[in-house]
């Protein structure tokens, strides 16, 4: 064994990572044993008698004694493990050990168990003991099917397991009361989900013997405030009952659930699920009591107070108003020396007390309880000494009442009394008293009260306030426990009630604390039914909150889930003889319970012994508490069942813990960070191993944690194991000085997370606490100084999330790439840069100096405390400054960051990417260092500038100016700048700001914020004055410097400052990389104060040299805005204008284009009013062609004008559509009346042309009614007669003469009558008006719409200009529209129109050269797309023109008089349409001009756009006509209205047509064809019908010519002549082919032969507005089409139209 052994001490010069070490005890003579193995280790785990190892590679080792492998060896010594075969081939990534069994977890969570099974702790049913490693399901019953749990963690006990699951859930198996199951039936053989903890997020478990730990992540604040339960959970009954008296209410919780009990079998008592202890049940009377502050001398030492120095424990206000603070050692301590109670008081008792004898106080006792609650009691007040339980408290249960001898009772007995029964009670608080209640109580327990002598020393006299404690129950009845009482006994002055005046005449003050179970209050409720004054209910309502968190609630956003969470508490379950739950008594739970008193503890580690349990804090402290035996708490404070701290010299901060059968294991850090091992607890002597646990006798304990001697030896300790009687740990070798860069990081981290916790716990906590401190630093400063308690609570919790993060990696990998600080060091650059600018602005405002004075009071004049902290050796050191370096402190530890992360650096190759990473994050740490320590002195410079401020200069309001974020730069008071041209007397002062320029004078100050000033050096040579030129928004000005030195540091300092104004750099950034000199061009809000337009007025956006140039906003006081681009401090381009309309309470709206501060271009206006205008505006006015629509907001609009405006008035050509009257004009306007040529219609079908003047009908006009009766003549009014004319009746009758009245309303006439023969045809002919004559003329109709796309064009008359600018002038206004609809969402377009759009954006090569076929089909093409895209102006100019149209002929426009114009107005268009064409290519011929053949020449290859496409045979020559260029794009557009025309003329001749249609189509096909005169040979023989032949009989219908017939039906679908000829032809090319079929030899048509085929398809085909169609062809047909085969294809047409229309049938 000896020649096996390898000392630890020995230097290991393989530079290994992972060697295990063990040991028993902490004897000197002790030397770990090194165990060796192939791989480094990774974890241990230590049972009572053997252990588990895990090795790289995912291997597991054991070694000690296996009596659960029969077959196998069945011992090992630990230096010689071996492997667990039955793991190979899957990877473990962790083991635990319980007292006699093991497990294992793989990579895929996947649970394995082994060793001894009889209470189901491997989780395998029907086995007693499991030999080898064997898979555990572990399975969700509650899906369906039942999928297996992902398992994190597995921690073992003696008779149980536990997992944590990927969800952050509990699952447990095994046997007891430890699983936190709610069942009765034991061993639990397959694993179950731990109910009472779902819901939770679960960080860690851990195992003892016979109790379980879990350590859970808080609760979000509006989770864990919910409200108590006001019913039981079992029994359903109410928990309390009000009643409401005249000057009072009385709230009794007198409820007892019966069922919170259950007795078993063995007479073992269980509680319920969720249930605290009954009443009966009492704890340790070891545990703290109440402090009964019953005398001075009492005998005994007073306790010592220094384990918990938190400043958060409460304060009690003493009878003469100073303040004491009570600790939790104060309270528990009290209870430990109980012979204080008594202190000679024997039979003290005053005659007057409301219970006369000692009977009375049995009686009362006996109330309490019917268990043996009162009899042990009696025997506590008797001796007046702590005396010892039974060994099974919960014997206490079934024990009866022993009869004895009762005491005389003392006062303090009795305190100590009421104190420990509500000690031992435990969930809710149920006392407060009403003041006779009270007064009795006190006359009871304090027989001394009201002058009787019965306390010594009794209590101090003084004006009574009797403070009494509500309790709040975090989880109602699972999160509570009496331990907590004790621990949150003193903190919370929020949640305290005051009850002033209560006592009169008293002179005590009691505090009385009492926690009876509202469950378990049995027979209490007589004497303790609550009353509460209501005045009292109302002060109660209203907790004092403090005002600034010190703790941030769920830690800082952005560092998410990548740091460990620090708020934490600590959940208990199991056994509890020991305390080992820590909740204050020796009782069992079933389920989880929260131990309180650790929720704001930070805990990070959890451990537990075989009956102790350890808690690990990110301070680095050790909370323990349950069995201490061998002294393995660490301390020798009782009571035992409360978590306190172990007993460790300052400085030392542990990082890691393990807990054996009766012994503690800790890693720590000492003064180096090297770690260092402390033990305490059991020592283990040599050979005394098999001694059994109870034969203690021979061995030797702790009083404290001791110091191994050898733990320097070990190298880098990075974990402790402890297990039955043995330690283990796993150190590793420092290779390249790695290991140590790493501890020394986390053990920095460590330290200064200490000391930041100490600095919030002992000097900002009781500052923000004082009373005077907004007296003494008024609202401002107190506002900054919470800010900077924020910032720095942020950065302290931070630290400690951060210094967690480092710890567990040494404990698990050991690495740096996954290190936060590198990964994300944009969290710690943010929260130092904000802490830091907190600081420095509570120090510009003067907050440290204001500080000082409460914090002198405070301190005191000797301030050791802060020297200390703030690490500073000076003597007689201001407090002010003593503060100002206590709070920079934090900056220091920048530079430690940097220089760790350096020296990891050095650990790796200077070539490689980590030496980079950890120098790039180096240099980042190392400049936020050196931008904050600038940051500093910025902020001293800006605080000693204002200190000493008044004595310089008092300038009115300067004083104004001070605000926490600004900092001072440059000041002038050395008159080393002066304003060009100023007085000989004038004072200038200079001062630049971080954020302004202020320019002072004798009274008066101005600033200029830097954001909006430019300044520009001006040039020495012509002036030989040092100059530099200021430019502001509103003012240009020049100061002169007193030297070119002075000149350029002025010059630097104001563009720096500039620069970090806009960028944020002084506030944010690290300030590297700045510019020479800031861009001329920036963003920036300004308000102006001078400028006439724009006073008041706040403008937001982008500037270029002192004026607003691009997008921006300005808002004006009265609610004006004008959101859109500026140019030269000028509105121009596309923008958006409100403008309030004080009358109406509603907006004026503009949207659209302006051009120097002016609406210019195209726009909307919406009014206030309703009225909306879409058009063109000039000089703010509307001018060029738009459209008005008028009417409320409500309705439909009652009218609309479209057409020219000028001047904001219309004038020119327009069409107004007056819906309330039923009127549409068409015609000239001058100064917004009609005047001139024009036309009305109306919907009662009249129609009106001629002369208006002054808004009126006024001169010669001609008007028809819907009868055809016509009028020509003089008109004086609308719609009135007067003067001579000729009145036509429909039948030819006509007056003349002179005429006057109003037509429909009676006319009187003077002239004659004539009736024109029968046969004069000739002069019917003469007589018929011929409409049109007097309306305007067509191409004198949208002239302004023409000349405005001339001028897109940038042309001043139509057809004058260049081409080149032409096109650029498209791709301009292409582009731009392009971006403008880019930046607005709402005026996006389609991704058709933006690819179009980009397409058109190129400008077209074939706009010059002579136009060949294919350049032609080119400009085609061209035409097409930019007529589709309204952003090209041809494409506008054609949206217009459709608007226009469909204004001018949709309703009442819709008249078939106006037929002649729309189609004269379609033929306009197409002319004028066809100038602009040309003019964009100007090669292109003229209308009727011929487009050569294609030529065969190379050289025209070579130049064709498309050089690579196949050759085509050469097509034969175009005419070019504006009808077949521009009527495909046009027509389809402008066709509806159009045709609704046609329709409406033709009326009459189409219903004669459309009879005589129906009429013969009733004809099978074979009489139609004999009607019709066809010849017999054209006759189909035989039709196809679905795909076959079918003979035509005398009964076939619509058979023949099926083909043919529904060519010519396409004929409707079409729109423009073109294509309803091309419909024709495929006509004429069906009827030629079917009829070719059939007589089969050449054959040529005669218009004989076809012409009755062709009518037996046109009637066949069932065409509703033939007649319509024919006139559309004709009057729109291309002219030289019209001789050519169409034409004459077309002339059948229409000679078939007019044979239906007169054919007779017999």
């Amino acid at each position: 064994m000896e020649s096996q052994r390898k000392s630890s001490d020995e230097e290991d010069s393989s530079g290994e990572r992972g060697s295990l070490h063990t040991w028993k005890g902490y004897s000197y003579s002790v030397t770990p044993e090194r165990v060796l193995l192939s791989r480094p280790v990774l974890q241990a785990a230590l049972g009572t008698r053997h252990g588990v190892l895990l090795v790289e590679g995912g291997q597991v080792y054991s070694f000690g004694e296996f009596p659960w492998k029969q077959s196998q060896v069945s011992e090992v010594g630990p230096l010689k493990p071996v492997l667990e075969s039955a793991l190979s081939g899957q990877r473990v990534v962790a083991v635990a050990a319980g007292s006699f069994h093991s497990g294992a977890l793989t990579e895929d969570g996947g649970v394995h168990m082994w060793g001894e099974n009889s209470f189901g702790q491997c989780g395998l049913s029907s086995l007693t003991v499991v030999p080898n490693p064997t898979p555990v399901a572990v399975m969700d019953p509650d899906t369906s099917p039942p999928h297996t749990i992902r398992v994190l963690e597995l921690a073992c006990g003696e008779q149980h397991s536990l997992a944590l699951s990927a969800q952050h859930e509990v699952w447990a198996w095994g046997s007891g009361c430890q699983l936190g199951l709610v069942t009765t039936i034991f061993p639990v053989w397959k694993p179950q989900k731990v109910e009472h903890l779902v819901g939770r997020y679960v960080l860690q478990v851990a195992c003892g013997a016979f109790h379980s730990l879990a350590l859970v992540r808080c609760l979000p604040p509006q989770e864990s405030r919910r409200p108590l339960p006001d019913k039981c959970g079992q029994c359903n009954q109410l928990l309390y009952t009000m009643t409401d008296k005249e000057d009072h209410v009385i709230i009794s919780d007198s409820h007892y659930c019966p069922l919170g009990v259950e007795l078993l079998a063995e007479g073992e008592t269980r509680l319920g699920p969720g249930r605290s202890p009954p009443l009966g049940l009492l704890s340790s009377p070891s545990e703290p009591l109440l402090s009964s502050h019953a005398s001075d001398s009492a005998p005994g030492p007073h306790p010592s107070i220094t384990e918990h120095t938190d400043y958060e424990r409460g304060r009690t206000v003493a009878q003469n108003g100073e303040v004491l603070t009570t600790t939790d050692a104060d309270i528990s301590a009290s209870g430990t020396d109980s012979d204080r109670a008594v202190g000679g008081v024997g039979g003290a008792r005053s005659q007057n007390s409301p219970y006369p004898n000692d009977q009375a106080v049995k009686e009362y006792l006996k109330k309490l309880s019917d268990t043996s609650l009162a009899e042990e009691t009696a025997k506590m007040t008797i001796a007046g000494a702590s005396f010892q339980p039974p060994a099974d408290s919960l014997d206490l249960l079934t024990s009866d009442l022993i009869p004895g001898v009762m005491p005389v009772t003392t006062s303090s007995a009795l305190n100590n009394l009421v104190s420990s029964c509500a000690s031992a009670v435990g969930e809710r608080v149920v006392s407060t008293y009403e003041a006779l209640s009270l007064k009795k109580m006190i006359n009871y327990y304090y027989p001394g009260v009201g002058g009787v002598a019965g306390v010594p020393g009794g209590f101090p006299g003084g004006p009574a306030e009797v403070r009494v404690r509500l309790e709040e129950s975090m989880q109602g009845k699972k999160s509570c426990s009496t331990g907590d009482i004790r621990e949150e006994e003193a903190e919370g002055l929020s949640r305290r009630l005051s009850l002033p005046g209560l006592l009169s005449q008293g002179r005590y003050a009691v505090r009385l604390l009492s926690s009876f179970s509202a469950h378990r209050l049995l027979s209490l409720s007589s004497s303790y039914t609550l009353m509460l004054s209501p005045r009292l209910l109302r002060r109660a309502s209203r907790p004092r909150v403090r005002a600034v968190p010190l703790t941030p609630v769920g830690g800082l956003p952005e560092a998410g889930e990548l740091l460990p969470s620090l708020q934490t508490e600590v959940w208990s379950w199991g056994r509890g003889e020991e305390g080992q739950l820590g909740h204050g008594d020796n009782l069992p739970r079933l389920q989880p319970l929260c131990i309180k008193c650790l929720s704001s503890k930070e805990v990070v580690l959890v451990a537990a012994g075989a009956h102790h349990s350890l808690a690990l804090t990110a301070q680095s402290q050790v909370f323990s508490w349950g069995s201490n035996s061998s002294g393995q708490l660490g301390h020798m404070a009782s009571p035992t069942t409360i978590p306190r701290l172990a007993k460790l010299s300052e400085g030392i901060r542990v990082w890691d813990v393990g807990a054996g059968a009766q012994h503690t294991l800790l890693l720590a850090d000492g003064d180096c960070y090297q770690p260092i091992l402390y033990y305490s607890g059991q020592q283990v002597r040599e050979g005394a191993q098999d001694a059994t646990q109870d034969q203690t006798e021979g061995y030797s304990y702790t009083q404290q944690p001791v110091l191994l001697p050898f733990c320097m030896n070990l190298g880098y300790v990075s974990g402790v194991f402890a297990g039955g009687q043995s330690c283990v740990a796993l150190a590793d070798r420092n290779v390249m000085g790695f290991i140590a860069s790493l501890h020394e990081l986390a053990a920095a981290e460590r330290k200064f997370y200490c000391k930041l916790s100490s600095v919030k716990n002992h000097i900002l906590r009781p500052l923000l606490d004082l009373e005077s401190l907004s007296t003494a630093l008024g609202p401002a400063s107190t506002v900054l100084l919470r800010s900077l308690a924020r910032c720095y609570s942020r950065l302290c919790h931070l630290t400690g999330q951060h210094s967690a993060s480092l710890t567990a990696n040494l404990r698990r990998r050991r690495e740096f790439k996954s290190l936060v600080m590198l990964e994300h060091a944009s969290i710690f650059l943010d929260t130092y840069n904000e802490y830091c600018c907190s600081v420095g602005n509570f120090l510009v405002m003067g907050g440290f100096q204001a500080l000082a004075k409460p914090s002198l009071e405070f301190f005191g004049k000797c301030p050791e405390l802060l020297q200390r902290l703030a690490e500073s050796s000076e003597e007689n050191i201001p407090l002010s400054d003593l503060l100002v370096t206590l709070f920079y402190l934090p900056m220091r530890h920048l530079h430690e960051y940097g220089r760790l992360l350096l020296k990891l650096g050095t650990c790796f190759e200077v070539s490689s990417v980590d030496y980079q990473k950890l120098q790039d994050g180096c240099s980042k740490f190392e400049a936020l260092a050196l931008h904050l320590k600038r940051r500093r002195k910025e902020a001293e410079y800006t605080y000693h500038f204002w200190k000493s401020f008044p004595g310089k200069m008092t300038v009115s309001g300067l004083d104004s100016l001070r605000k926490p974020r600004r900092r001072l730069i440059c000041e002038s008071s050395n008159k080393a700048l002066t304003l060009q041209n100023s007085g000989r007397f004038s004072v200038n002062w200079f001062i630049l700001f971080n954020d302004a320029l202020v320019h002072a004078q004798f009274s008066t100050h101005h600033v200029f914020p830097l954001a909006t000033l430019w300044v520009e050096p001006i040039p020495e040579e012509n002036t030989g004055l040092h100059g530099l030129k200021l430019i502001s928004p509103e003012e240009t000005f020049t100061l002169l410097a007193c030297s070119s030195m002075e000149k350029a540091k002025w010059l630097r300092s104001i563009n720096q400052a500039v620069d970090q104004a806009m960028t944020g750099a002084g506030q944010s950034g690290s300030g590297a990389g700045q510019r020479a000199e800031p861009p001329i061009s920036r963003t920036a809000s300004y308000t102006f104060y001078k400028d006439s337009r724009l006073k008041e007025a706040t403008y937001e956006g982008r500037w270029l040299a002192g004026k607003p140039n691009g997008r921006g906003m300005v808002k004006w006081l009265d609610g004006r805005i004008y959101t859109g681009t500026f140019k030269n401090g000028l509105e121009d381009g596309f923008g958006d204008y409100v403008m309030p309309s004080k009358t109406l309470n509603l907006n004026d709206h503009y949207q659209g284009h302006w051009k120097e501060g002016k609406m210019h271009g195209i726009g909307t206006y919406k009014y206030a009013t309703g009225e909306l205008y879409e058009g063109s505006f000039q000089d703010n006015m509307r001018h060029g062609h738009g459209m008005l629509r008028s009417g409320t907001l409500n309705s439909s609009s009652p009218s609309v004008f479209i057409g020219q405006w000028v001047h904001d008035k219309k004038t020119g050509y327009g069409v107004f559509d007056d819906i309330i009257r039923g009127e549409k004009y068409m015609g000239m306007w001058q100064d917004d009346q009609r005047q001139g040529t024009g036309v009305i219609v109306t919907q009662f079908g009249l129609y009106y042309e001629g002369a208006f003047n002054n808004n009126k009908m006024q001169g010669t006009g001609v008007l028809l009614s819907e009868d055809n009766t016509t009028y020509e003549g003089e008109f004086s009014e609308d719609w009135t007669l007067n003067g001579k004319g000729v009145l036509t009746m429909p039948n030819g009758d006509y007056f003349e003469g002179s005429f006057t009245g109003e037509w429909g309303s009676g006319l009187k006439v003077t002239g004659s009558f004539f009736k024109p023969n029968l046969y004069d045809s000739d002069g019917d002919k003469g007589r018929a008006v011929k409409l049109g004559r007097l309306a305007v003329p067509p191409e004198e109709k949208w002239r302004v719409v023409f000349e405005e796309c001339w001028m897109r064009l940038g042309c001043e008359a139509p057809g004058q200009g260049e081409n080149q600018r032409a096109w650029e002038n498209i791709a301009v206004a292409l582009t731009t529209s392009r971006r403008q609809h880019r930046d607005s969402p709402e005026m996006n377009l389609s991704r058709t129109q933006n690819r179009m759009l980009e397409s058109l954006e190129f400008i077209p090569q074939h706009h010059v050269g002579p136009v060949t076929m294919e350049k032609y089909d080119s400009i085609r093409r061209y035409l097409i797309k930019a007529c589709d895209m309204p952003l090209h102006p041809l494409g506008r100019l054609m949206e217009t023109l459709v608007a226009v149209y469909r204004m001018t002929y949709v309703g009442v426009g819709a008249n078939r008089r106006l037929l002649l114009q729309a189609v004269n107005e379609i033929m306009s268009y197409l002319a004028r349409i066809f100038q602009l064409v040309r003019f964009l290519f100007p090669d292109l011929p003229e209308e009727g001009g011929a487009i050569p053949e294609p030529s065969s020449d190379p050289q025209d290859k070579k130049d064709s756009n498309c050089a690579d496409t196949q050759l085509e045979s050469p097509k034969p020559g175009r005419v070019v006509s504006s009808s077949a260029l521009l009527l495909p794009v046009l027509l389809p557009r402008l066709y509806p209205p159009l045709f609704t025309l046609y329709a409406l003329e033709k009326e009459k001749e189409d219903d004669v047509y459309w009879e005589c249609v129906l009429r013969l189509n009733k004809q099978p096909d074979v009489a139609l064809l004999a009607f019709l005169g066809v010849q017999h040979k054209f006759w189909p023989v035989s039709v196809p019908v679905l795909g076959e032949k079918t003979e035509v009989v005398s009964s076939t219908k619509d058979a023949c010519f099926a083909s043919a017939t529904e060519t010519l039906q396409q004929i409707s679908t079409t729109f423009t002549p073109s294509d309803k000829l091309q419909v024709i032809q495929l006509t004429f090319e069906e009827i030629t082919k079917e009829v070719m079929s059939s007589l089969e030899d050449n054959f040529l048509w005669s218009m004989d032969d076809l012409f009755p085929v062709f009518l037996y398809v046109v009637l066949r085909a069932r065409i509703r507005n033939l007649g319509s169609e024919v006139s559309l062809i004709e009057d729109l047909m291309d002219p030289c089409v019209q001789h050519g085969e169409h034409g004459i294809m077309f002339t059948t047409l229409k000679a078939c139209y007019y044979q239906i229309q007169h054919e007779k049938t017999t």
